[in-house]
């Protein structure tokens, strides 16, 4: 075994060889499961596309890098499952580019985190951690009340997803605008916004109308985390399909 073994680390030429092998077959474990993406991913009732204000608070919590120290993934442990909730379903994050998985907790994670708390909570939350959570080491994001969200490209954006396969569907985009500011506004009518983005939550968020910030994106997307899929008509052998 030793022979083969040094024949193999002096020929060059040998060693390409099987390390371009080892290398073939690891890509492909990793590619051809894609291929079967739509059977490997369970089918749960509730799941939909981010509405264009959720999505835009997921943009600024990706930029912020709010993923580095929250995980959105609940593992199927006794103890998370009793602290956290349900344990986290793949298709929860069909429509995510990327997801937020991971298990690197500097804070909790929030994967269900959705009408744990007030949006008033979140304000003051995210405006200065420790007025809430005193021991918390979160930084501050005062800047997200006075900041106005950017969705002057929201359109752009859903349809940029939907060549990717994100279910958004013309009328989505078409009123990707409107809906951003209809959700804002409880005052609004909410039923187009309703129909197409079920369970939606309709608020005026940081307590500010008139005005759409970044703030109120960012908690827009944390008060729909969790809130999607009734689990208690999610059974285990669903799961299995």
């Amino acid at each position: 075994m030793s022979f083969n073994h040094a024949i193999i680390e002096k020929n060059a030429i040998i060693l390409a060889v099987c390390t371009l092998i080892t290398v073939a077959i690891g890509g492909l474990v990793q590619i051809v499961p894609l291929f079967t993406i739509e059977q490997t991913i369970e089918r749960v009732d509730g799941v939909r596309p981010y509405s264009p204000l959720e999505l835009a608070g997921r943009n600024i919590y990706v930029r912020e890098g709010c993923y580095v120290c929250h995980s959105q993934q609940i593992r199927p442990f006794r103890d998370e499952i009793e602290r956290y909730g349900h344990y986290s379903l793949a298709a929860e994050s069909m429509y995510d580019h990327p997801f937020q998985w991971g298990s690197k907790r500097n804070g909790p994670d929030l994967a269900r985190v959705g009408g744990k708390y007030s949006d008033a909570w979140h304000k003051a939350h995210m405006i200065d951690p420790r007025a809430v959570v005193p021991e918390s080491i979160m930084p501050a994001y005062a800047f997200m009340a006075d900041r106005p969200l950017d969705y002057s490209d929201i359109d752009a954006h859903l349809r940029t997803l939907k060549l990717i396969g994100v279910p958004y569907t013309d009328e989505m985009i078409a009123n990707a605008r409107a809906d951003v500011e209809a959700q804002k506004n409880p005052d609004a009518d909410t039923s187009g916004l309703l129909k197409r983005y079920p369970r939606a939550v309709v608020s005026s968020f940081d307590g500010e109308p008139g005005k759409v910030t970044e703030l109120d994106a960012v908690i827009a997307y944390l008060q729909m985390l969790g809130t999607l899929v009734d689990f208690r008509n999610v059974k285990p052998e669903q799961l299995r399909q």
